[in-house]
């Protein structure tokens, strides 16, 4: 009976909200357009240092108004990512802190809380969460599009036609809430279209062999693309008159699909490009060092729309970092990842401060692989095996792949020194204090996220359910 209630409540909200935008008039509230990117680093873009990669318009985009330089994904992986940023929940609150699980039963989503405020709320492109009642969103026809013979979803490419089709004709009397999901910079990667890869500066946690060049040229080609349907989806918004009351939003759901990347709770898994631009309310060219979770996300976008973020979720709202009132937001990060089926089994959680990084490795006795070591060439593999044949005979090649593969109980990085965390200060007696501090910090976040400190999450003991990537 509350249950009904409850829902018929909401529905009167959600007239309330219409009969508002009709007499009030929609252009006193933005639109909103979150552009996600698929598994992009967040230094791998011009607008964040990097001189190799062609970025141009992530570059723009940065220029015209706020870039965060210290966002954090709430996982290093695609469906508890997705599912924290939409919900608001860190991964183990919501139910999906697997990857392919789906969230539990009553969690509300960013299109429940948007069109009770009278906007209309499409997704284009990625979806990667579920199930889909619990996500009432307009999925948006032919935004995913497969090449010629290449059916499999990995293949996919973002229909940017239809994303212009439906701003040409959405009526603006009504409020929009657009998520455009791009699929690159994915794998698999687009050939190499241009880049020369000796000219690449490699990180240091990647061994440096032709394969892994050839690698790295081909992620490029495909942030390249991404960075051209950014273009493209900014064109036709400034085409259809959206670009002056739009609050248009750029970030990746986690890190690329590298070593120490992607299915990691290392800077290059968790840490996200984050670039907000709203004309006449944001700071052109500006940067912000404060600490944003993706899970901050959604309750910003509420605040933006002219509602009141939700009090019972995770995330809190930056808007005053957005608009220049702030310096500061929160003072630490955490993010969680649990493991993607039986060929990644690391259940893994991590506190991020200013200073330092902490990750707790939960079944460090079971030896590391993931889709780069164990799947198939186009997964990693082909630069993998380079790899592990260089370290037969190359001592730092071994100790990066024997690094890459067994993860010690505790990992402690002092991140003003070592950006690139390669020194382990977990067992140095000079950071005994740090250790104990964030080890207590990150065990309280669990025990509020309803973790059990003796328990070890697998994947199995998550929810799963049908993740459709397509319309």
């Amino acid at each position: 009976m509350m249950e009904n209630v409850s829902l018929l409540a909401r529905r009167a909200l959600a007239i309330a909200a219409l009969f508002f935008c009709g007499f009030a008039g929609a252009a006193e509230r933005p639109n909103v357009v979150l552009f996600i990117a698929d598994d992009l680093g967040w230094s791998d873009m011009g607008a964040y240092g990097n001189r190799d990669v062609r970025t141009p318009n992530i570059d723009k985009l940065a220029t015209e108004g706020t870039r965060f330089n210290r966002a954090f994904a709430a996982s290093p992986t695609c469906a508890p990512s997705r599912s924290a940023l939409f919900t608001g929940l860190y991964p183990m609150r919501n139910g999906a802190h697997a990857n392919h699980s789906i969230i539990e039963p009553n969690v509300r989503t960013w299109p429940q809380y948007l069109s009770e405020l009278g906007y209309r709320t499409v997704i284009a492109g990625k979806t990667h969460i579920g199930p889909r009642e619990q996500y009432p969103f307009e999925y948006l026809p032919n935004s995913n599009v497969s090449p010629p013979g290449k059916p499999e979803v990995l293949y996919t490419d973002l229909g940017v036609p239809a994303i212009e089709n439906l701003l040409k004709t959405h009526d603006k009397k009504q409020p929009l809430a657009l998520i455009v999901a791009a699929h690159s910079p994915h794998v698999y990667w687009l050939e190499n279209q241009g880049y020369d890869p000796a000219s690449f500066t490699l990180p240091p946690y990647l061994v440096d062999t032709p394969k892994t060049r050839e690698a790295m040229a081909r992620y490029y080609t495909d942030v390249s693309q991404a960075d051209k349907e950014v273009g493209q989806v900014r064109a036709a918004l400034d085409r259809y008159g959206y670009a002056k009351n739009t609050v248009f939003m750029f970030t990746s759901d986690q890190g690329p699909q590298f070593p120490f990347g992607k299915w990691s709770l290392y800077e290059a898994g968790m840490r996200v490009p984050l670039i907000a631009v709203w004309p006449g309310k944001t700071a052109r060219n500006a940067t912000n060092d404060a600490i944003v979770s993706l899970v901050d996300v959604l309750p910003t976008v509420i605040e933006l729309a002219g509602g009141s973020a939700p009090t019972n979720i995770d995330g809190r709202s930056f808007v005053d970092v957005l608009q220049g009132r702030a310096t500061r937001h929160l003072d630490a990060a955490f993010a969680a990842h649990t493991g993607d089926g039986k060929m990644n089994r690391a259940p893994m959680r991590a506190i991020r401060t200013d200073r330092y990084k902490y990750i707790v490795n939960l079944a460090p006795e079971i030896p590391y692989g993931n889709h780069i070591s164990n799947a198939n060439g186009k997964d990693g593999r082909d630069y993998w095996d380079s790899w592990v044949e260089l370290a037969k005979t190359d001592p730092a090649a071994a100790r990066m792949v024997q690094r890459f593969r067994q993860h010690p109980p505790e990992e402690l990085y002092d991140l003003s020194n070592d950006p690139f965390e390669l020194t382990n200060l977990a067992q140095d007696a000079n950071y005994a204090h740090t250790l104990v501090e964030l080890r207590g910090k990150l065990d309280t976040w669990r025990l509020q996220q309803g973790e059990r400190l003796d328990f070890v999450p697998m994947p199995e003991d998550a929810r799963h359910g049908e993740l459709k990537y397509r319309e």
